[in-house]
């Protein structure tokens, strides 16, 4: 069940960029000037989108030449942008495991040390399932300023049986980098907030922006990037372009919330077994 969660908030940067697809060095540099920006405004911790590191509509042939191990030398330099300026940062990237390349995002916190590493279970569409494997572990979580955190990609929030699974299992704040695209914005305008709501926790969602790709790999990104609470609202929300937004997962409206919410109280476990 949830745990208790700390007296002081945790105030977090949301990057909604797509930075210049298929570019890991010029990603890097627009990572350090949003990693200083995060830091000035007093945030803690930098979330970036899905596959920040290398693009994600940079075809397949490109993600599998970018991509590397969770302790590569992209890892090296996130962990010595995020020691230098004393933020704990979020990203996406391609990670590479022997012959297999997985969809992945990867937190590593203001000492510069790598503190989870999520793979992405639920691959959407024939891009993402021609490109990647499918992770296998649903719940993954670590702990940063008092907050058991939980990470999550895109497409993973939108089936709520993930979601309630990390509730189940404590998740205070889901993150959850995102390549969510036209005509999909009731994702990020209605959905995560819902699902925040269902099973009481903050939500960060953050998505990339603009148009990507070619052919049949072209993506239009819409942004939207919100922090969603557990009372349903929208407590920071981006527009359609590049922007860092900042916003407060409040320890005191957590609490509360979960006082007076009696989702989690009234399941019926015993009911829900056809589920699986």
């Amino acid at each position: 069940m949830p745990s208790s969660p700390p007296a002081q908030p945790l105030r977090i940067a949301l990057l909604q960029s797509s930075g210049r697809p298929g570019s890991v060095a010029t990603n890097l540099k627009v990572l350090d000037e949003a990693a200083g920006r995060a830091a000035e405004a007093g945030a803690g911790l930098l979330v970036c989108p899905e596959m920040f590191l290398t693009g994600y509509a940079i075809g397949k042939d490109a993600v599998h030449r970018l991509a590397e191990s969770a302790d590569g030398e992209g890892a090296d330099a996130v962990a010595e942008i995020a020691a230098r300026h004393d933020v704990a940062i979020h990203y996406g990237y391609p990670e590479r495991d022997g012959d297999r390349v997985f969809n992945s995002a990867q937190l590593i916190d203001a000492t510069g040390t790598r503190r989870a590493n999520y793979r992405k279970t639920h691959l959407f569409g024939g891009f993402e399932q021609d490109v990647f494997v499918a992770g296998e572990q649903p719940v993954v979580q670590t702990e940063l300023d008092g907050l058991k955190l939980g990470l999550m990609i895109c497409y993973d929030v939108e089936f709520p049986e993930n979601v309630r699974a990390h509730a189940l299992a404590g998740t205070d704040l889901l993150l959850v980098p995102t390549a969510q695209m036209h005509p999909f914005e009731f994702v990020a305008e209605s959905l995560v907030p819902v699902r925040a709501f269902e099973s009481q926790m903050y939500i960060a969602y953050v998505n990339r922006t603009g148009p990507e790709g070619e052919g049949d790999e072209a993506f239009e990104f819409v942004g939207l990037s919100c922090l969603a609470s557990p009372d349903g609202a929208t407590r920071v929300r981006a527009g359609r372009g590049e922007e860092l937004v900042l916003g407060e997962v409040d320890a005191a409206l957590l609490r509360d919330s979960r006082e007076t919410n009696p989702y989690l109280r009234d399941r019926r476990p015993g009911l829900y077994g056809s589920l699986a």
